[in-house]
């Protein structure tokens, strides 16, 4: 009984040690350093979860391609999310004037136009999408451990006399359950300990490698950190030069504004 009690020890230790050593392998120590350096200054997501939901003012504005502003709620428990677009030229029923609105409650999404519902398989896609990825931008820097975010180290890079730490962030895809996952390269300053740029990918929209810029500018609001300015960067086919496509500002931001997620059902016709 004693040596089948000690094969039973050791093979419950094994089995701690190598489970420890898969999820150790997600993050290296450098990368959970750094991580942990932008947890204390900016606390985790249960800080901003803490804050209940948000509304806030959108202005998504990629200059000749087209500009999007919208008013935004999300709560942040279950991330349900609404917005109603007053202008919609980019993401969302484009060209079509007049007002659009969504919804995800519950992971389910409504589209209206006009009060009218929309239910167009190519367009309530894009609805997922966008409702998804809005929430994602809003509080990206509390949502960079995750489960399923896998981190790994890439050196230092000087940019604008700063010498950054960069971490790639991929996913593992048996937890996100998408088709394709993206990739980030973030820039940690050594000073503020803060995301200041990054690269990443978008394959929902076909570019498969982090080769997009991202400059993020802050703002303190009611103690958490939003990206009030985001600037996105293109790089030139021909020339690799990268110049300013677009940018993307949050305003009038709120907090607890007792929101409840049969709030944001949309009533059409």
């Amino acid at each position: 009984m004693k040596i089948f009690t000690n094969i039973l020890r050791y093979i419950l230790a094994t089995l701690f040690l190598m489970a420890f050593s898969v999820a150790d392998a997600q993050t290296d120590s450098k990368s959970k350093a750094l991580l942990d350096n932008l947890t204390g200054v900016i606390g985790d997501y249960s800080k901003l979860r803490s804050k209940k939901d948000v509304q806030f003012h959108y202005v998504y504005d990629n200059f000749d391609s087209g500009k999007d502003v919208s008013d935004e709620k999300i709560i942040f428990d279950g991330e349900h999310t609404w917005a109603s677009y007053s202008q919609h030229d980019r993401n969302v029923l484009a060209g079509k004037g007049g007002v659009a609105q969504q919804s995800l409650i519950h992971g389910v999404p409504q589209l209206t136009h006009n009060g009218k519902y929309i239910t167009d398989k190519n367009d309530i896609g894009a609805t997922v999408f966008l409702r998804e990825v809005n929430v994602f931008w809003f509080s990206m820097i509390y949502k960079l451990q995750d489960n399923g975010t896998n981190h790994k180290y890439m050196g230092t890079e000087s940019v604008d006399g700063v010498n950054y730490d960069k971490v790639l962030l991929t996913y593992d895809n048996a937890v996100t359950g998408k088709p394709a996952d993206d990739q980030y390269i973030l820039y940690f300053n050594p000073n503020s300990h803060m995301i200041d740029l990054f690269y990443f990918s978008l394959p929902a929209r076909g570019i498969n490698e982090p080769i997009i810029k991202m400059t993020m500018d802050y703002q303190k609001i009611d103690g958490i950190y939003i990206p009030t300015v985001r600037k996105s960067y293109a790089p030139n086919p021909a020339t690799g030069e990268y110049s300013l496509n677009g940018q993307y500002t949050f305003s009038n931001i709120k907090f607890k504004n007792k929101y409840k997620p049969e709030d944001f059902k949309l009533v059409g016709m």
